[in-house]
């Protein structure tokens, strides 16, 4: 069995990196680009059309990274193109309020029942440091919890690593980061529950909030053991906390209405990402009237952004969102996903490669790992990393781009169809028999 191999795969993009490492630190603006965690040089893109994405030497991949998640609708979505040109008719920004901010506000909060009042920002990790913000205004305490392995952005008092005890105050997890910031910050085992219930039991009364990722996306793609955030939604109601999901993963991607729809869990406040755009910069927060009014003007929190509510990334963001309500979007990106991960399985399982997947609407994650199951950031780094590196490379080499990073969540768009699915899969048997 053969798939396509892409020629010269490293030519230009060897060349385009040496040179970009002359005027960019490592090369790269955001790490993960880098490809530190899969060795070799990282590809630079020149396009991208539906599930494919087209390199400097042209060749073509079928793309499971999806600008790392917003692109639900692949690339260049006619609706989604149709829309920022007829915006740019009209200019690139204001400054100013408009219609359009008004309808992409009341799309959220009507698909999102959760979220009565809502702020447009211009990124994921702006809504998360904002949600955080405002949480602490309205309780007037200073303590997060989070959790080992959810990331929530560069903000400096989420950027904290476990601290030498399972109840202990975080430590900073980059320099830069003043320990001060991360002594107001808990970091628990994810999937603990039993932890989050001691830790508020002697602590609950100075807890501002929980920030989660409810489907961990972070370090691949860790589910919710049951009865996890249904935990914290009683904790937190207890001991008057603010409980904020982190969606900007799993926003619109794993349901209509996100993780809390598919949970059935309802959180005082949620962070949404860059899907609301369409893959533009963008992202909002958003939750209870009463917690939401608390920002400026309304309120003493301060919150602003010259460019929130771009009226580029808002005509983008419902093309998005008046496509993914179509009925029966969400069943047929979850068929996809799901014949990809079984597909997947059972071609490992044939060449006797340790393998376990997991997946969630348009999300998915896969382990190289003996375990049947991964809920845990322990199992999740216990997985064989060198062999994840050796799948990557042998992929992409067969024209399947995946995340460079074993700790990454993968991403299925409404663009891949069974050709994009039986490639990857034909690629796949191919590199498990040299795995």
């Amino acid at each position: 069995m053969t798939v396509s191999k892409p020629e010269n795969i490293t030519s230009r993009s060897a060349a385009l990196f040496e040179e970009a490492k002359r005027y960019i630190p490592g090369g790269v603006n955001s790490p993960v680009r880098a490809f530190r965690g899969v060795g070799g040089n990282p590809l630079f893109f020149q396009g991208g059309e539906g599930a494919w994405l087209t390199d400097e030497d042209s060749n073509r991949y079928i793309d499971y990274v999806g600008a790392w998640g917003p692109l639900i609708l692949g690339h260049r979505h006619p609706d989604v193109i149709e829309a920022l040109q007829a915006q740019l008719t009209h200019g690139l920004g204001y400054g100013a309020s408009t219609e359009a901010e008004v309808t992409i506000a009341k799309t959220i909060c009507k698909l999102v029942p959760s979220i009565e009042r809502v702020r447009l920002v211009t990124s994921g990790t702006e809504a998360t440091m904002s949600a955080i913000r405002v949480a602490r205004g309205y309780t007037r305490r200073d303590k997060v919890v989070k959790f080992e392995g959810c990331y929530h952005g560069h903000v400096d008092g989420l950027l904290v690593k476990a601290g030498s005890g399972a109840l202990t105050l975080g430590e900073p997890d980059s320099l830069g980061v003043p320990k001060a910031y991360t002594d107001l910050t808990y970091v628990l085992p994810y999937n603990d529950a039993a932890a989050l219930e001691k830790l508020f039991e002697t602590n609950g009364d100075e807890i501002a909030c929980i920030i989660v990722e409810p489907v961990a996306g972070n370090m691949n793609l860790v589910p919710p053991v049951p009865g996890y955030l249904e935990t914290m939604r009683e904790l937190c109601t207890h001991y008057g906390s603010v409980l904020i999901f982190d969606e900007v993963m799993t926003g619109f991607r794993v349901a209509l209405g996100g993780a809390q729809a598919h949970y059935n869990v309802t959180p005082d406040l949620t962070a949404l990402g860059k899907v609301i755009g369409g893959g533009l910069p963008v992202g909002a927060f958003g939750g209870k009237r009463e917690i939401m009014e608390m920002i400026a003007p309304m309120g003493p929190v301060y919150q602003a952004g010259t460019l929130a509510g771009s009226p580029l990334a808002v005509a983008a963001g419902m093309a998005m969102l008046n496509a993914i309500q179509k009925p029966g979007f969400h069943d047929e990106l979850n068929r996809r996903s799901k014949a990809l991960m079984n597909g997947l399985q059972a071609r490992a399982d044939a060449a006797n490669i340790p393998f376990t997947t997991h997946q969630l609407g348009g999300m998915f994650g896969c382990f190289f790992s003996e375990e049947e199951s991964i809920s845990t950031f322990e199992q999740v780094m216990a997985c064989d990393v060198e062999r994840f590196r050796r799948y990557f490379h042998l992929m992409l080499n067969n024209g399947v781009y995946l995340a460079p990073s074993a700790f990454e969540a993968g991403f299925v768009s409404a663009a891949h169809g069974d050709e994009e699915i039986n490639k990857t899969l034909d690629a796949a048997e191919i590199a498990f028999a040299a795995l």
